[in-house]
């Protein structure tokens, strides 16, 4: 928001698609997969999906890296967000000197099959869009953070309440939310989501997604080992 880098359409987007399957998916989870294994040998193969086009996308666009300038309160001009529209058609915004137009119905199809994956497993919403959005909306990295934060925390916040009430009707099965835990995780989170939000125009877009890249292929390796040890 300071550095005016919140795309408000893709972010409604994103939250009117995540948030229905958020509430399947934890529905699902509850009485169609009470074991995670099969579920996160599906997972490992999209990101795996999503993980190879960053790589490509990394390795043919290497050379294009954006203009980084250190200013200590917001971003030039040029790396702002604006014009921003949304339509039953189309979102569309103003960065960095391009405009960028991407399918709402797309978008909303995407998020919508994130969110059930997410309110099965709770695997990061956020994780799993900003690799859709830049590698298959060729969205740039810089616009896609904001939006991709914000759905994941009204989903998340949406998903904890619905798994508390879930769990007043299945007693016998661990399905309420670990408080305790979740507030470490939380406040590590903090830390690092407002480290890299800072630090985040000083680097090379590249650079960024080469680290997503890691990221992802590395969950998703991960995931694929565990279903057959």
């Amino acid at each position: 928001l300071k550095e005016k880098r919140m795309v408000w359409p893709l972010t409604w987007a994103v939250i009117i698609g995540t948030l229905p399957g958020v509430f399947i998916g934890a529905w699902v989870r509850i009485e169609y997969l009470p074991d995670p294994k099969n579920f996160k040998f599906f997972a490992g193969f999209v990101l795996l999906y999503i993980g190879t086009r960053l790589l490509f996308d990394v390795v043919k666009n290497k050379k294009q890296t954006a203009t980084s300038r250190k200013q200590s309160h917001s971003l030039p001009e040029q790396l702002v967000v604006s014009q921003t529209r949304f339509s039953l058609k189309n979102v569309e915004f103003h960065f960095a000197g391009q405009t960028y137009r991407c399918s709402t119905l797309a978008i909303l199809l995407v998020c919508f099959l994130v969110g059930i994956a997410g309110g099965i497993y709770g695997i990061g919403g956020g994780a799993i869009v900003a690799p859709f959005f830049v590698s298959i909306f060729k969205l740039p990295v810089y616009s896609v953070a904001g939006a991709a934060l914000m759905g994941t925390f009204v989903t998340s916040v949406a998903g904890v309440t619905f798994y508390q009430i879930l769990s007043t009707r299945y007693p016998a099965e661990s399905i309420a939310p670990d408080w305790y835990l979740g507030i470490l995780f939380g406040l590590g989170g903090l830390l690092g989501i407002y480290l890299g939000a800072r630090c985040q125009k000083y680097v090379p877009a590249h650079i960024i997604k080469m680290i997503l890249c890691v990221c992802v292929l590395f969950v998703a390796g991960k995931y694929i080992v565990s279903f057959f040890v």
